[in-house]
């Protein structure tokens, strides 16, 4: 045969003929699922639940047997699911049990406290960033808040006022607040970013509250900052929740170029 006819032939020339043989495949229609596809589409709702924001970054997921009621699915399909989720890096396990969402914060974490510890001045411009960011996260928050976020804003904010006037727990409240707002704004991305940010967060918040505002006075106007924030995301305000951010973060920001200031005057030659 001719070599140009030999490359014409299709691909099933060269295999062996089945006319005459029964044919034992099942139709698609009743093919039974596999596992894998099942686990599969318990992943993609999974996921769907975590990009909502139904799930935010440190959160624990239920349990096995709970999901696979949920979704009338076998454990094994929802353990398999997991194990998908886990390999692209969105959930780990849990010491003790069980699973919750991360999001490859440690890495990020971990490099931007190197470059502050070397140069405090990048905690100005880290400042400057979150002002950007969180200024359109209150605004998505006054615009998305759900009862429930906002009576924890308000439970945040009760506690705030009650250990300023104790001098306890400055910073916790703070990151709580800010997180909460994160919640609030109904954006799984935006949540997902505040978790790359949230270790950095808590050494500046540490520093902003014992170093650079450890007044009274300091915490007195913070305090006043957050109540505008709040009394925004809870009258349905977004633009005055917007200034609000804008005032408090500013200010934060002023406070930290004077300081840089400060520093490069004292520097020989400066």
């Amino acid at each position: 045969m001719p070599l140009t006819l030999w490359r014409r032939l299709p691909q099933d020339s060269f295999m062996p003929a089945k006319m005459n043989t029964p044919s034992t495949t099942a139709s698609p229609s009743s093919r039974p699922v596999p596992c894998q596809r099942v686990s599969d589409r318990v992943a993609d709702r999974l996921l769907a639940r975590i990009a909502s924001g139904e799930w935010a970054p440190g959160q624990r997921l239920p349990g096995e047997r709970q999901l696979a009621e949920e979704m009338g699915v076998s454990r094994v399909s929802v353990r398999a699911a997991l194990q998908m989720l886990k390999t692209q890096g969105l959930v780990d396990a849990v010491q003790g049990g069980g699973t919750r969402v991360v999001s490859n914060a440690q890495r990020m974490d971990s490099g931007l406290a190197s470059l502050v510890r070397v140069n405090q001045d990048n905690l100005a411009d880290l400042a400057e960033i979150r002002g950007i960011l969180e200024v359109w996260a209150v605004r998505r928050a006054a615009e998305n808040a759900s009862p429930e976020a906002v009576a924890e804003l308000a439970e945040i904010m009760v506690a705030t006022e009650a250990d300023i006037n104790r001098g306890k727990h400055k910073t916790e409240n703070d990151i709580r607040f800010h997180l909460a707002i994160a919640k609030a704004s109904g954006s799984a991305i935006y949540m997902h970013v505040m978790g790359l940010f949230r270790g950095i967060l808590h050494e500046m918040l540490d520093y902003h509250r014992y170093e650079m505002f450890s007044s009274n006075e300091d915490d007195l106007t913070i305090l006043a900052h957050h109540r505008a924030i709040f009394e925004g995301i809870r009258g349905r305000d977004p633009h005055g929740a917007e200034r609000a951010m804008q005032t408090h973060l500013g200010w934060v920001v002023a406070r930290y170029r004077e300081r840089q200031r400060m520093r490069q005057t004292s520097l020989p030659g400066g």
